[in-house]
């Protein structure tokens, strides 16, 4: 599979889609299609047979099973799951609930641990992502840290990690919230190490905060994707287990 492809440019981007990373909610729509699904075969020789897709290495004292080292920018944990429900869902490769725990638990004690001496780090301060920085825009992660911290990170972490999730927001709103608070939510990202407070809010930033939130709240975007056909007979094709597909 590769992204992406449009009626201008074709796949001009030409950018095959392999684990480990975000687009695992892509194979499951395409498993599920009603008229042209793909074969499960794709799936395992392509979304898991990608160069970063197994981890089992321990870093900081946690083992990532799925991820590049240090596990990437943390919205690999959001996208997919926004709608896909990882309580209890797991296939031979893991447990996604267990994945995605383990990869938001290193992000925040790298964050703590700051071994890259960035100001404002710690305990109620973190959260490394793709967001805007001081210089443009970046994929960050622990092993592209700008000491840019995005409040999307820690906030559509609430499933979670609840307690650090709340820390953070307390803090982004209650001491950074005269430079990083509007009317319209958080602005995308901040580095106090530079004295940079972005002045712009990206919808695919500011969405998840609020699905997610949503998420740990209630489970209610969870319970309604998971209904879906399509999500459910491409999980069942692709060989996941999940109690949403009891009946499948």
């Amino acid at each position: 599979m590769l992204w992406h492809w449009s009626p201008n440019i074709g796949f001009a981007m030409n950018f095959p889609i392999r684990g480990w990373n975000e687009c695992l909610i892509a194979y499951v729509l395409a498993a599920g299609s009603p008229t042209y699904p793909i074969s499960p075969d794709l799936y395992h020789r392509g979304w898991t047979a990608g160069p970063d897709f197994r981890n089992g290495t321990i870093e900081y004292g946690i083992t990532l099973p799925l991820g590049p080292k240090l596990g990437g920018p943390i919205f690999f944990t959001h996208y997919s799951f926004l709608g896909l429900d990882p309580r209890r869902l797991a296939d031979r490769y893991a447990d996604y609930f267990e994945q995605n725990s383990r990869h938001v638990l290193l992000n925040y004690t790298y964050c703590v641990a700051d071994p890259a001496a960035c100001a404002g780090y710690g305990p109620a301060a973190w959260g490394l992502t793709a967001s805007d920085n001081d210089t443009g825009y970046s994929g960050h992660s622990p092993t592209n840290d700008r000491c840019v911290i995005a409040p999307t990170a820690a906030l559509s972490s609430f499933p979670y990690a609840p307690e650090a999730a709340m820390r953070a927001m307390r803090h982004f709103h209650d001491d950074l919230g005269d430079r990083i608070w509007t009317d319209w939510g958080f602005t995308d990202a901040f580095c106090e190490a530079r004295s940079w407070y972005s002045k712009d809010h990206l919808a695919i930033d500011q969405g998840p905060i609020v699905v997610m939130m949503e998420n740990y709240r209630s489970g209610l975007l969870w319970r309604l994707v998971m209904q879906a056909p399509e999500v459910r007979n491409g999980l069942a094709r692709l060989g996941f287990t999940s109690p949403h597909l009891a009946s499948v």
